[in-house]
């Protein structure tokens, strides 16, 4: 039963990621809808990342996550059908 929930949580976690990214990128060329699109980067940036050099290992760390409105707006929409369809589980 919880093993159900919990896949059921991460589905719709990913489909409204997903929606919300592709929802963003078809708006973005369309001057009313382009604040959908609109969104920030936090992170470690990937293309500069923080190395530690132990002349015989090297390891560098960088970590990056990028949000946009749409993905807000569609992974609050999905949260929330998963809390009905979560009782019925």
């Amino acid at each position: 039963m919880k093993l159900k929930r919990n896949l059921a949580f991460l589905f719709f976690l990913l489909a409204g990621v997903i929606l919300g990214l592709l929802l963003a990128s078809a708006a973005e060329g369309i001057p009313f809808l382009s604040w959908l699109a609109f969104g920030r980067t936090v992170g470690l940036s990937t293309a500069n990342p923080l190395v530690l050099d132990f002349a015989i290992l090297k390891v560098a760390f960088g970590f990056e996550i990028g949000f946009n409105v749409a993905q807000i707006i569609t992974v609050t929409l999905a949260l929330l059908v998963y809390k009905s369809v979560a009782q019925k589980l």
